[in-house]
């Protein structure tokens, strides 16, 4: 099954959201159909604040060996395409695609100065219009940061970008923080395109997401973050019972 088809079956698409080769392995070994990168997780991964604070060449090396040790259709977040000027950001694209990367993520907000803002909707969609055409055969997950950025009637402009990005070559809408049931039945009423909504503490279980219509599902980098958790309390732990016996408990090992 090809990546845009599953965006469209019953049940939605449970992204396994990964960082580097080994996180690949084990989505693929737990049975995901699917993989998407994770920027904020490779970037803390590497050190860096999320916001295109890598290069895109590192970002490309993390990219080859994943797609090195596993064979699941792959998507990559691009944040908003580290570049400029469309050219720019095609020819990444187009790298990604010859690597045989199924899709991308790209956003309609960059971060300027520590300060993540909304790009103008009409020049993103124009800019988006450029991308889709020049790359017909990836699949173009569009996000929108209107919840996640709190904005005054984060509703209504996020009905409003999503009816722009489908008309301008999106494949995908993706709207992290957006939880309430009530915004997601109107979002997939309105926008004809596949709904991707993010792990969020009051999001609804999967069973009610599949029900509202949402076709797909997004970890962001909560899983690495709760690993990073786990590690900070193991090597803690290490240091205060001066034992390994905490790396070998049945929880651990």
């Amino acid at each position: 099954m090809d990546f845009n088809t599953l965006h469209h079956q019953t049940q939605p698409l449970l992204i396994g959201n990964v960082w580097d080769a080994s996180s690949a392995q084990a989505a693929q070994q737990a049975g995901y159909h699917a993989i998407g990168t994770s920027s904020a997780a490779i970037t803390s991964m590497l050190g860096y604040d999320d916001g295109e604070s890598i290069s895109f060449d590192e970002l490309f090396y993390v990219v080859t060996r994943i797609k090195a040790v596993t064979d699941l259709p792959l998507s990559v977040d691009i944040e908003a395409g580290y570049g400029d000027q469309a050219s720019g950001i095609i020819s990444n694209i187009q790298r990604l695609a010859d690597l045989g990367v199924a899709g991308i993520n790209i956003e309609d907000s960059r971060v300027v100065g520590n300060v993540r803002r909304l790009e103008d909707a009409i020049a993103f969609a124009d800019k988006l219009q450029e991308l889709t055409q020049a790359c017909p055969d990836m699949f173009f997950n569009v996000r929108t940061d209107t919840f996640l950025l709190n904005t005054e009637d984060a509703l209504a402009e996020a009905l409003y970008r999503g009816k722009l990005y489908a008309s301008h070559g999106a494949n995908g809408f993706f709207i992290p923080c957006v939880t309430r049931s009530e915004d997601i039945a109107v979002l997939v009423r309105h926008i004809a395109l596949p709904l991707n909504v993010m792990c969020m503490p009051d999001l609804p279980d999967f069973s009610t997401l599949a029900a509202l219509g949402v076709k797909r599902i997004s970890m962001g980098n909560f899983i690495h973050a709760a690993l990073q958790a786990r590690l900070r309390d193991v090597l803690e732990k290490i240091q205060s019972h001066h034992s390994f016996s905490d790396v070998f408990c049945h929880e651990n090992h």
